[in-house]
């Protein structure tokens, strides 16, 4: 039976962090993933300050960096109303701004990084059990392959085997939302050089610029279609957008729909497996957390991982699952306030523009919300 000190399940943004942090710091990894090549979705188009400075000792900032698009306002707003600017140029980091580009993007240049060290990602290679005894943990897989390994770590997602394999729950709710993701080509009157998160009665939209001249475009619906066509992201717009000029959809590159969780994993810890990125925490993409939050995760328990495999005691896997699982939690509630806010029906709409309008004015509070949103609170 082939061994391992580490295998990670799930090679998207988080799964291929942990296999960089523990590859690097010299230890055997071996990462799968249930997806052929190329088949994930690039929902995520978000890098914040905080998860930059986190992947620079692993080589992957700088290209992130290079590659994305900066963009140093966060805006909220009703229609063309300015309610909350969020400003990062003020922040004590390197990366004073939001960076956007695809989690297509983020994925090849994670690869590229563990492809230089060494590594790769062995797929399709789908997960089908996990027996744990005091020594290790056996994996067997769908091909009748069997591997073991010293830890696993599950960044296999929402829908995660891992845990379902370990029995940890997983609780929280559904919105009663779909949400659509568009990528399209705008003309007309989106603000440059922010992202920016519209409120309305009808429903949230987020607008935010993306390389290649491209605008990632993500909205509530109550029934979304599967693949989201031209016009319908443009009634989302007009609707919901700016209106002294107009936002016009040019051309739909790719779009999807999904339905959003909120939801927390009992424990991220149970014996020698852990669990990391959603499949220990998924919320509402209101704030654009969720893929850094699993960067976080992918980061810290990369690190613990490491010093336990170097003889340092197992206790620092309780550490990390202690300190991330309350991190997690207020992350979703802040996902949700906002997302709450953006949704609020029209009568109380004026009363809720009023408060933030008169907050949003108040450098302390710009100043916490750019803390929260880019990370750098979670230092």
């Amino acid at each position: 039976m082939n061994s391992t000190d580490v295998l990670v399940i799930g090679a998207g943004p988080v799964g291929l962090t942990a296999a960089i942090v523990l590859t690097q710091r010299g230890h055997r990894v071996t990462i799968v993933d249930a997806q052929a090549e190329g088949a994930n979705t690039s929902r995520a188009a978000v890098v914040h300050p905080r998860t930059l400075e986190l992947l620079e000792p692993y080589g992957v900032a700088e290209a992130l960096d290079r590659h994305g698009v900066h963009t140093p306002v966060f805006t909220v707003r009703d229609r063309d109303r300015v309610l909350v600017p969020v400003p990062f140029g003020g922040l004590p980091t390197r990366y004073p701004y939001t960076l956007m580009l695809s989690q297509a993007d983020t994925e090849a240049f994670l690869l590229a990084r563990l492809t230089e060290l060494g590594g790769e990602v062995l797929r399709p290679a789908t997960l089908t059990g996990l027996r744990q005894d005091a020594d290790g943990v056996t994996a067997e897989f769908a091909d009748g392959a069997t591997l073991r390994a010293a830890y696993v770590v599950g960044a296999d997602g929402l829908h995660s085997t891992v845990r379902e394999q370990v029995g940890i729950g997983f609780a929280g709710g559904t919105y009663a939302e779909s949400f659509i993701l568009a990528d399209v080509r705008l003309g007309g009157g989106v603000p440059k050089g922010e992202v920016v998160l519209y409120f309305s009665p009808d429903g949230l939209v987020v607008v935010a610029p993306l390389p290649g001249g491209l605008h990632r475009i993500v909205a509530t619906v109550d029934e979304a279609p599967r693949e989201p066509d031209a016009a319908f992201v443009q009634a989302l717009l007009d609707a919901r957008g700016p209106e002294a000029e107009p936002a016009v959809v040019q051309e739909v590159v790719w779009g999807s729909r999904f339905r959003v969780h909120h939801r927390i994993a009992d424990t991220y810890r149970a014996g020698r497996v852990l669990l990391a990125g959603d499949a220990a925490h998924v919320h509402s993409p209101a704030g654009g957390q969720g893929m850094n939050l699993g960067i976080e995760d992918a980061v810290m328990l990369g690190e613990a991982l490491s010093r336990v495999l170097d003889g340092e005691p197992s206790a620092l896997l309780d550490d990390y699952a202690a300190a991330r699982r309350p991190v997690a939690g207020k992350v979703v509630g802040l996902a949700g306030r906002l997302t709450r806010l953006a949704t609020m029906g029209a009568r109380r709409r004026p009363l809720r523009n009023l408060v933030l309008g008169l907050a949003g004015r108040v450098p302390a509070v710009r100043r916490r919300l750019a803390w929260q949103l880019s990370g750098l609170d979670r230092r």
